[in-house]
């Protein structure tokens, strides 16, 4: 069973995305959202900078958000045709929760950049953890909309950027497992070197 919560060991081994076009209502609660996001902030970051935060973009909002990405899809692709339009469109109407997540760094500051960026994805991480242990699914997705100038500035301020469109809900469909990688691919023993 993916994303089995009846042990935080069994959610960590079986913990699956969900597609944001697949997920259905119910999406959480005002309560429930707050609580996700209150755990989401429970994340390492040195310095103690909070270098994120999080947009929620309310049902009402949804059909704005679809202007604003059809407005940004010509200058992202000159030649987007029809199925583009569409697939714009339903973007900004997937599933019945969207939270944009933000990397907001401090700068100019001590701690590097890179580690306020990677606190930021980490953040993101946090919320997919939390509204998995709420029971719904979510799905972390970026795409062009999260690089475009237009849409960049209607969610960031200067020096920030999106690390992601947080999707959340109820899975449409039972989840299906996705190739995960081979752990001798990945992991090796350091070997020191030797002048």
């Amino acid at each position: 069973m993916l994303n089995d919560r009846s042990s935080l060991l069994a959610y960590l081994n079986t913990r699956r995305s969900g597609r944001p076009r697949e997920m259905v209502a119910p999406g959480p609660s005002a309560d429930q959202l707050d609580a996700i996001l209150a755990i989401a902030a429970r994340t390492p970051d040195h310095g103690k900078l909070a270098p994120w935060r999080f947009v929620i973009v309310e049902t009402d909002q949804r059909q704005a958000l679809a202007e604003l990405l059809l407005q940004a899809l010509p200058e992202h692709d000159p030649e987007a045709g029809p199925s583009h339009v569409a697939k714009a469109e339903e973007f900004a109407h997937n599933a019945p929760t969207l939270v944009v997540a933000i990397s907001s760094p401090v700068q100019p500051h001590k701690i590097p950049l890179w580690e306020q960026e990677l606190s930021a994805g980490a953040a993101a991480m946090n919320l997919l953890h939390a509204v998995h242990a709420h029971g719904f699914v979510g799905g972390w997705i970026t795409g062009w909309a999260a690089y475009s100038p237009r849409v960049t500035r209607s969610f960031c301020r200067d020096g920030e950027r999106i690390a992601g469109f947080m999707f959340i809900g109820t899975p449409g469909r039972e989840l299906e497992e996705r190739p995960r990688p081979d752990l001798d691919q990945i992991v090796e023993r350091w070997m020191p070197f030797k002048d």
